[in-house]
């Protein structure tokens, strides 16, 4: 069959329902009633001559086809987007220098790949200049404000008002002390809060005391601005601490730092992409957004 502009307004209304979870959790994200919803299903089985998915008493289930369909939708839509910024690029010409921050120690996070968006962008947009800087987050948050930086990746404890904040994912942190700590000999049911609060704790200049607030009233014997003097002091056995477990996995391979209680301390620190809402619409901070958010899989 040959697929026209229709056809592929059906597979984008197919692949929400998929990504809904089903006809009825979908229409709050398509705006249109169910009975619509189930019509433009109906017709793009039509056209496909395939039945996409069970639906009715036992719930919304893909076929085989309907989830074949789905997966070469998305890579539809990818070639779609790429063909589009590409041409967005030739059109603009886009030149000048785009000016990232980024908070550090994130290139060992699978689900930070900003070395893929910076090479797409690189190569869509060679004649623009990256300027990177890697600072903590409250400083990257006020270099967005002083202009000095135009889009800042990062887990913002304190949201500064002005910015437009885009969702990117969770990057989990978990606590740790190092194998010359006391704790690191002890069970897991042998550790409660009333014990570590009996030893020294590491917090972070720019996360105030949030990421301690479980230990009450303690005040840290040490802090830093960043993961790399956290991981040091930690991997001394006399301070315990956060750290992300990207980060840590290298400590942990190597026996010299482990876990404490990940049921009890373990939480999500949510990473955003912060920028000024007039930045936001400019060709270049525009471009690698929607690079960024097409690689993480994020609705554009």
């Amino acid at each position: 069959m040959a697929f026209d502009a229709a056809d592929i307004r059906l597979l984008k209304i197919f692949a929400s329902i998929v990504e809904a979870g089903g006809l009825a959790p979908a229409q709050s994200e398509l705006n249109i009633s169910l009975s619509t919803i189930s019509s433009h299903l109906a017709t793009l089985e039509g056209r496909l001559k395939l039945t996409l998915a069970q639906r009715g008493r036992g719930g919304f289930r893909l076929t085989p086809e309907g989830q074949s369909v789905y997966d070469e939708a998305r890579r539809l839509f990818g070639s779609i987007d790429h063909f589009d910024t590409r041409m967005r690029a030739l059109k603009e010409k886009m030149t000048g220098t785009l000016h990232l921050g980024i908070t550090d120690n994130t290139i060992s996070d699978p689900l930070c790949p900003l070395e893929k968006v910076i090479a797409k962008f690189s190569d869509q947009a060679p004649e623009v200049t990256l300027e990177v800087v890697t600072r903590p987050p409250h400083e990257l948050l006020r270099e967005i404000l002083t202009g000095q930086i135009q889009i800042a990746i990062a887990s913002f404890p304190r949201t500064a008002l002005g910015p437009e904040y885009i969702p990117l994912y969770d990057e989990i942190q978990s606590f740790y002390c190092g194998k010359d700590h006391p704790l690191f000999s002890k069970a897991d049911d042998e550790i409660d809060v009333n014990v570590v609060r009996e030893h020294k704790l590491v917090s972070r200049t720019y996360w105030g005391q949030r990421d301690l607030k479980i230990f009450e009233s303690v005040e840290p014997r040490a802090r830093v601005s960043d993961m790399e003097a956290e991981a040091r002091l930690i991997l001394s056995g006399r301070f315990l601490g956060y750290l992300p477990d990207h980060y840590a996995k290298q400590f942990v391979d190597q026996g010299r730092i482990r876990q404490i209680r990940p049921d009890l301390f373990r939480y999500k620190a949510a990473f955003q992409a912060a920028c000024e809402p007039t930045e936001r619409k400019r060709g270049l901070v525009s471009f690698f957004i929607k690079l960024l958010k097409n690689e993480l899989n994020l609705k554009a």
